[in-house]
């Protein structure tokens, strides 16, 4: 690199002390927010990468350098937290932003519960000491058509109190092929383990037939456990006994059947989307004793697992002494709560719960929303399409099943300010709200599924903002 040393020695003298920045407001709303110390210890941190970035030749404006840096580590106002993210990927329940986005209904009952006290373990009309699922637990019954019901953190709770109070010491036979591992690397071996009882897996990874599970049933068997393989598909050569044989199997020979079917449809519905993931009715229907589902899912609530089936078997459940490290708070119920009592009309559900909203979209409503999305980005020199795209539902649920879709797509000849479709995609996603979509066929996809019609005003900003740094960016070099 040919530069005047002087020139360059000029550069890094220029960037003020530390000292000098607290007065800037992006550092003064960061000293309010975090403190004068931790303000200065993250500055000197990132004054001195930016003199590093100098010296290898580059020239980033300082004061956006600075702003960026400290917006990154802490977010805006100093507070990092958990952010807002605009989901265009198409992937409706996305494990990684979050799931379920919860409806109005169930975000009132959220702050009317936050926001003072309430009955959580308090029978209003005695007066005496009540019990906290008490307050979803008709609901769950009347809705599931189950005896009883109970709700605990999540469905791998759900899973491990379930084997520990039905079969801890004792085996539970299970089929090869069901052996699942669901996200963050948990295997159901290992949750099995953890509760105590002995796995017994039968069949092959592809076939199991119910003689397999027939023939290994013996004096220490406790219970037969079928597991939805929610996250993946097997298929060709195939066969797996259907979830009604096992059932009866287990009856006739004094066993429990766990039912795990993790997605969590309370009912079948016309909608074609869900048609191949068992529902809790059917489990119902078919005598499973246990029934262990997400709350988070296609149920469209809170994080939390479900346990529905007979009284006796949720009556054993909840006495172990595990049931409250496994408890829900306050939040969760309120939320779960409000979410269930829109499941007793399909019409108020498709409207009120996101999940439900977004798989029912007709393609001419996004059609529509595409086109106009489309137009307003063009208007600021995009070079846009609008794209036929494939959704899914996500979240380990229908692995298999596409869900017609409309994508707006920006590809190049990029904007001022972008360089290329990766570098789209980071400055989106470090925005404010973070937008996150798909990069394929070296273009950024838009998918409208997964985008309410009330963020697609804020989404527009967002990729406006990108050409607007980079035209910020230029005039400052």
């Amino acid at each position: 690199m040919n530069e005047d040393p002087s020139e360059f020695q000029e550069l890094l003298r220029s960037i003020p002390p530390v000292n000098d920045w607290l007065n800037e407001p992006a550092v003064a709303a960061c000293v309010q927010a975090i403190g004068r110390e931790r303000t200065v210890k993250a500055l000197r941190e990132i004054l001195d990468g930016l003199r590093q970035r100098i010296r290898v030749g580059e020239r980033p404006d300082v004061a956006r350098f600075v702003a960026a840096a400290l917006a990154e580590r802490f977010g805006k106002n100093g507070s990092r937290g958990l952010r807002r993210v605009i989901n265009a990927t198409g992937i409706l329940l996305h494990t990684g932003l979050g799931r379920a986005p919860l409806s109005e209904d169930a975000l009132d009952a959220i702050r009317q519960t936050a926001a003072g006290y309430c009955d959580l373990e308090l029978d209003l009309t005695t007066g005496q000491r009540g019990r906290r699922i008490d307050a979803v637990r008709d609901t769950l019954v009347s809705l599931t058509g189950a005896e009883a019901a109970t709700v605990v953190n999540n469905n791998a709770a759900a899973t491990i109190l379930a084997l520990k109070a039905m079969a801890a010491g004792r085996e539970v036979i299970v089929s090869r092929g069901q052996l699942v591992e669901i996200g963050g690397g948990f295997r159901m071996p290992e949750i099995m383990a953890v509760s105590g009882a002995i796995l017994k897996e039968v069949g092959t990874t592809n076939r199991t037939r119910l003689s397999d599970f027939e023939a290994a049933i013996g004096p220490q068997t406790a219970a037969i456990l079928r597991v939805h393989t929610s996250n993946y598909a097997i298929v060709g050569f195939t066969q797996e006994p259907a979830a009604a044989d096992l059932a009866r199997l287990a009856h006739a020979r004094g066993l429990v059947f766990i039912d795990d079917i993790g997605s969590g449809a309370l009912s079948a519905d016309d909608l074609p989307a869900t048609r191949h993931d068992p529902t809790v009715a059917e489990s119902v229907a078919i005598g499973a004793d246990v029934i262990l589902f997400s709350g988070d899912k296609l149920l469209g609530g809170p994080q939390c697992g479900i346990i529905a089936g007979s009284k006796a078997c949720v009556s054993r459940v909840e006495a172990d002494p595990l049931m409250r490290a496994f408890r829900v708070d306050k939040l969760t119920l309120a939320a779960l709560g409000a979410t269930l009592r829109s499941w007793y009309e399909p019409s108020i559900r498709n409207r009120r719960i996101p999940f439900w909203r977004m798989i029912a979209e007709s393609i001419d409503s996004l059609e529509r929303r595409a086109g106009e999305l489309a137009a307003h980005l063009a208007q600021n020199g995009w070079n846009v399409q609008v794209r036929s795209s494939e959704a899914f539902a996500g979240g380990g649920s229908l692995p298999d099943e596409k869900i017609e879709s409309r994508a707006v797509v920006l590809s190049s000849p990029w904007p001022k300010g972008v360089a290329s479709v990766s570098e789209l995609a980071r400055k989106l996603r470090q925005g404010d709200p973070a937008v996150v979509g798909r990069v394929h066929e070296d273009a950024f996809w838009i998918d409208l599924r997964t985008v309410a019609a009330g963020e697609q005003g804020l989404l527009i900003e967002a990729v406006a903002s990108v050409v607007q740094d980079g035209h910020d960016q230029e005039s400052a070099g």
